[in-house]
């Protein structure tokens, strides 16, 4: 093998080692555009990111409640007295229209209708419906938009999930909130712009995977930076027995000077990731343990959110841990929060779910406002499709089920430059649209809209094509923007 042959060899495998490098530190402090002058010139693309935001925001970070799962929204916001009066009646095929099924529901002969057995009553100024199961979401409604109109492709967990959270069912794209940091970079030098925060409920959950909260094809130091519950909320964040700061430092200072040579080589803008990540890691050994310290929370939030906030990885010291992440400049905040997936036992596990999730959202809107931040924070609570107006299963009203329905589904907003009050609406059987339908790239649209972003414009060139989020569809909602 001549020496240029050689050379290029071994530029190629050390370029294939760093990207694919996920453990040790430099898997800890992925997420956050730092010290993009590191090696000397800016590439063309950070030229291009220079000029962002597109235009003035409405919101200036986003915390996104997802309720892995998919909640029944026909027993939490989409109110259908007609269900009720038709209990246990086949669904007309005239509603159907042969829309396919899961393997679940496919061999069912009859499709008996299953109304909420959950009282709803109107709340707010603007009337909006909502169950019994969230008095305390309820009590904060003035600040929610409702989308009762929302709709994807996906009939199963996964590609809809990485729908949702990708703009893709396939894997290997970046995340919505690897977009935001690409686009936007951070606001605290030392922490992510990028977090990812985990919590499971008492019903029957669907997994959640690192695949979500990828970077993708962007560079590495997009990717979400998932904290856990334990003793070292990000892992391998801490120095070894042996190492102390000082002698960390010199490391990294060591370290520094040989990837710079190794960046004159090869030109790999991984080489350059890797760096900041490592620069990253150091500063947020000082930064994260603060932050994650809900211990010294004053007694009025911690009431506000619920004793289970000082109990780690629950919803509500999640829900918490987003505010004070976000408040101390982290761009998105991604809370997964699993157990909806209610194909039976719907009213047990719908009350158990509730009982974890509603308290903390309430109060997470609650807190956000009386600091001041909730009109530049999106805040975001739904799951990946809607249920079935139809019974799964067993059926009686004390042990229904419903399937997966991707037609229609609701979530809510808050925040961030969002209209209060009810988007969208479904036909009385709660199946179909009819009016104000909004697609999942028209959610993707929206949000990067009310962060200054314009989705057509921030693109990333991979294999010769320039992506997106939205792909090559959706439209901004402009009537949910205020």
């Amino acid at each position: 093998m001549n020496k240029a042959l050689l050379e290029y060899s071994l530029n190629f495998n050390r370029r294939r080692f760093l990207s694919k490098m996920s453990l040790g530190i430099g898997s800890v402090a992925l997420g956050s555009l730092l010290i993009p002058d590191l090696f000397g010139e800016k590439t063309p693309e950070d030229m291009i990111l220079s000029g962002l935001p597109h235009f003035a925001p409405k919101a200036k970070r986003v915390i996104y409640l997802f309720q892995n799962g998919a909640p029944s929204q026909l027993d939490l916001f989409d109110y259908k007295p007609k269900l009720q009066e038709m209990f246990g009646q086949d669904l007309p095929e005239s509603i159907r229209n042969g829309q396919r099924l899961t393997g679940m529901t496919a061999g069912q002969k009859k499709f008996p209708l299953a109304g909420s057995v959950f009282n709803f009553n109107q709340h707010g100024q603007a009337k909006t419906w909502m169950s019994e199961l969230l008095p305390h979401t309820a009590k904060v409604v003035d600040e929610l938009c409702v989308i009762k109109s929302m709709y994807t492709e996906a009939i199963n967990h996964d590609p809809a999930l990485t729908f949702l959270q990708t703009g893709a069912q396939v894997g290997n794209r970046p995340s919505m909130g690897s977009w935001l940091s690409y686009g936007l970079g951070s606001e605290n030098k030392n922490l992510p712009a990028f977090c990812v925060l985990l919590s499971k409920g008492k019903g029957n959950g669907q997994g959640v995977y690192s695949k979500l909260w990828s970077n993708g094809f962007l560079d590495s130091v997009h990717q979400g930076v998932q904290f856990s519950s334990g003793d070292s909320p990000v892992l391998y964040l801490n120095n070894p027995e042996s190492i102390n700061k000082t002698d960390r430092r010199k490391m990294l200072d060591k370290l520094e000077q040989l990837n710079a040579e190794t960046f004159k080589e090869s030109g790999d803008p991984e080489v350059n990731a890797k760096v900041q990540q490592y620069e990253m890691a150091y500063r947020m050994q000082t930064a994260v343990p603060e932050i994650t310290d809900l211990s010294k929370e004053p007694d009025d939030i911690i009431k506000l959110y619920g004793p289970d906030c000082l109990i780690p990885g629950t919803f509500a010291a999640n829900c918490l841990l987003s505010r004070k992440l976000s408040e101390n400049g982290v761009r998105f905040v991604q809370l997964y929060h699993q157990g909806w997936d209610t194909h039976g036992n719907l009213p047990n596990e719908m009350r158990g779910q509730c009982m974890d999730t509603d308290q903390a959202s309430a109060a997470l809107i609650t807190d956000l406002k009386q600091r001041g931040l909730l009109d530049e924070t999106l805040v975001i609570w739904g799951g990946e499709f809607g249920r079935t107006n139809y019974c799964q299963g067993d059926f009686s009203k004390e042990n229904y089920g419903r399937d997966h329905h991707p037609r229609c589904f609701s979530i809510w907003m808050a925040g961030g430059g969002v209209k209060p009050g009810s988007y969208g609406e479904t036909d009385e059987f709660g199946y179909n649209i009819i009016e104000n339908p909004v697609h999942v790239n028209d959610f993707h649209a929206t949000i990067l809209h009310l962060m200054g972003l314009d989705h057509e414009k921030l693109t990333y060139k991979h294999l010769g094509r320039r992506y997106r989020l939205t792909d090559v569809a959706g439209k901004v909602v402009k009537g949910i923007i205020s």
